[in-house]
């Protein structure tokens, strides 16, 4: 059977302008993505620093949004090793030193004078984490954070606010990582529907903290020490492909037992599921067929959890050399697709739907919109 033509999400506008330019250096860590920038505005930058990959964003403010001034994206793999010894490799944390000093120099070049450059689950679990962060400080001046992943949470959920439906009532944010997994389900009934996506960006302020009004309210969050890479590692003895997958799959579902919404029966109506992951966006471009990946068709595509079995059973099919060279895949990502793969179907077999809005921003959108509001400087617009 044909599967139906994919939708875009309801969203009445994008959450990140980007030109074209920008577009055509994505996955280009060396490219210089600069935009003009308008004179008098000030400049923002968040840094993610994952277990996998090391990403940058400046952006000015512009009117309830921003514009993407530079960008910087590159694989590290920080946390590989550290499933085994519990410490960052001094390989891991030399690749990452470098991708940091080229983000020190965009930094200095634009002078940028506001930003949060923060670290996650593989400088959460590291022994030698603190070690890492002074010898950051020391060689590229850049001050690094190690955030909690109820923070983690919070941001990746405001950053998905312009994707949210006004039909939706219940939402589950998801944000696959390379270390971790976060899930955060929230109540938007209580919400008049065209107040939704902005009652989901006042919890910047956090998920407790969210103002007078009708609320969005936070049902359960959880945050999953298995990402992309941990999951990886930990199956990496079993041989054959398709059982891998299986058992990622089957193990990653057993770890979601004490986040209360997996115990409740699966909502029909109103409910819709924003995935934020290079998973997700992945399986989004297999599924258009994109050899060169384009965010415009890629961030808020709508997929049924059908579509996306239809792309895992590819997946496998292919085998790991089929999935080598795939254009569509990419040689960052080859490697981790599939574990990357287990965690989402596990999520569409718990979670059925034919609304699961593909969402390429998450981290770094957050930490943006979270200091912009904080200044004050976002103009009024459905999403402030």
């Amino acid at each position: 059977m044909t599967p139906e033509r994919p939708r875009r999400a309801d969203a009445t506008a994008e959450a990140v302008e980007r030109t074209p330019s920008q577009e055509a250096a994505a996955g280009s860590p060396e490219a210089d993505t600069s935009a003009p920038v308008a004179e008098g505005a000030a400049l923002y930058a968040a840094l993610d620093l994952g277990t996998n990959s090391c990403r940058m964003l400046i952006a000015q403010p512009k009117g309830s949004q921003f514009v993407v001034v530079d960008s910087f994206s590159k694989t590290v793999q920080l946390g590989a090793g550290l499933e085994a010894s519990g410490r960052l490799s001094r390989a891991s944390m030399g690749r990452t030193i470098q991708a940091l000093r080229i983000c020190q120099k965009k930094l200095q070049k634009h002078g940028v004078g506001r930003m949060r450059l923060v670290a996650t689950e593989a400088c959460r679990r590291a022994r030698n984490a603190k070690d890492f962060i002074r010898q950051v400080r020391r060689e590229t001046g850049l001050g690094l954070e190690i955030i909690s992943p109820e923070e983690e949470a919070r941001l990746a959920v405001i950053s998905c606010a312009p994707l949210t439906s006004p039909r939706t009532e219940q939402l589950l944010i998801v944000d696959i990582g390379g270390g971790s997994t976060e899930l955060v389900w929230i109540d938007l009934s209580a919400v008049p529907p065209e107040d939704r996506p902005r009652a989901i960006m006042r919890l910047h302020m956090g998920f407790d903290a969210q103002g007078s009004g009708p609320v969005a309210r936070v049902v359960d969050w959880i945050s999953v020490k298995l990402g992309v890479a941990t999951l990886k590692d930990q199956f990496a003895d079993v041989e054959d492909d398709a059982a891998r997958f299986a058992l990622m799959s089957w193990f990653f579902e057993e770890n979601l037992a004490s986040f209360s919404p997996y115990h409740a029966q699966a909502p029909r109506e109103g409910f819709q599921i924003i995935g934020t992951s290079g998973t997700v966006t992945t399986v989004a471009a297999s599924f258009l067929g994109l050899r060169r990946y384009d965010r415009a068709k890629v961030d808020g595509l709508q997929m049924s959890s059908a579509q996306i079995d239809l792309v895992i059973r590819d997946y496998l099919a292919l085998g790991p050399e089929g999935r080598r060279t795939d254009p569509r895949i990419g040689r960052d990502r080859h490697t981790l697709i599939m574990s990357g793969a287990a965690i989402l179907q596990a999520l569409m077999r718990i979670w059925p739907t034919d609304r699961l809005s593909v969402a390429d921003r998450g981290l770094r959108e957050g930490l943006l919109y979270a200091q912009m509001s904080a200044d004050g400087v976002l103009g009024d617009g459905p999403y402030r």
